[in-house]
């Protein structure tokens, strides 16, 4: 009788070679994007795209539905912009500081939400978040609604001038592929394989032997963490940190892009950030519309592409992306 595992390790094999190949069209994509594309923009869906993937880490292979990751995001966008505009440091300390923030925030955040499952779990985290939002309106530092502003770029390292775009899109471009690549690296460890197994059935997993809250406790951290990393990189990219970053829409938004995308698919999250974004910067001039268009699109995703954008291309192609 056939060995299972070696059954499987041609699906293994080709699953492997797809993702290479998407992640090197991506990554050459994303390389000669800047020619073709206004840069800004770019450097803008990288950092959400960053954000989404890291929610998709905790939904996508965790199960766990966060309705406050806007916390992590938005607070570490004000670390970072206040240590590099008031503290005077240069960016990557200031990027530093705001994911060391959101870092601290998921850990008491993750220990009092983790014990908790399902719709009880996401209304905690939703009430953290709303608490955060409240005390970052009345913080000083924060500047309330105008927020921080002219968030200076500084100099990489002391050496690479920030406020060029080329330089700022090498950065922005660089610390998203090692963001993606450490999802990526995550998601096929050991680790990812308990996480897959607790979402799938937390019981069987409690029963062989895995302290799941422990588990689970760390890849809420760890997407707390890279949720930070996107925040602190976007206040250092558009200069400014705002209350818009830690309010409740931002974590439905982060949660389309997911959708959008496709859940549990490691490409998904990034194809759903450049569709969500490039309706937000393409249809501006319609206004309050631009809501109204997401919603739609939402709908059309849940009723007909229940598996997301790149999930329905790699079911329809037979391939894992």
């Amino acid at each position: 009788m056939a060995d299972p595992a070696q059954a499987l390790a041609p699906a293994a094999r080709d699953g492997s070679r797809s993702e290479v190949v998407a992640f090197l069209v991506m990554a050459a994509a994303l390389i000669i994007a800047p020619f073709f594309i206004y840069p800004l923009f770019i450097m803008q869906a990288l950092c959400f795209a960053l954000f989404a993937c890291a929610f998709n880490l905790l939904i996508g292979y965790g199960g766990l539905l966060s309705f406050g990751h806007a916390l992590y995001f938005g607070w570490a966008s004000y670390l970072a912009a206040h240590s590099a505009k008031v503290w005077g440091f240069p960016p990557e300390l200031a990027i530093l500081t705001g994911t060391a923030t959101a870092a601290g925030l998921g850990i008491v955040a993750g220990f009092l939400a983790i014990r908790r499952q399902g719709i009880y779990f996401a209304m905690i985290t939703l009430a953290l978040a709303q608490m955060m939002f409240f005390f970052a309106l009345q913080a000083k530092f924060t500047g309330g609604e105008d927020g921080i502003q002219a968030v200076p770029r500084g100099r990489l390292f002391g050496l690479i001038d920030l406020s060029g775009q080329f330089n700022m899109y090498v950065t922005v471009l660089v610390i998203f592929l090692a963001g993606f690549l450490l999802i990526y690296r995550i998601i096929y460890s050991p680790f990812g394989e308990v996480l897959k197994a607790i979402r799938e059935n937390e019981a069987r997993a409690i029963s062989l032997g895995y302290k799941t809250d422990r588990y689970k406790l760390v890849a809420f951290v760890l997407s707390a963490t890279l949720a930070g990393l996107a925040g602190a990189t976007k206040a250092i990219v558009l200069q400014i940190a705002s209350l818009t970053d830690v309010d409740w829409p931002m974590s439905g938004e982060v949660v389309l892009m997911a959708l959008v995308g496709g859940l549990g698919t490691v490409f998904g999250p990034v194809a759903g950030a450049l569709i969500i974004i490039a309706m937000q910067t393409y249809l501006a001039q319609v206004g309050q519309w631009v809501t109204v268009i997401q919603g739609a699109i939402f709908v059309v995703c849940v009723l007909l592409f229940r598996r997301g954008v790149i999930g329905e291309l790699a079911h329809l192609l037979r391939i894992r992306l």
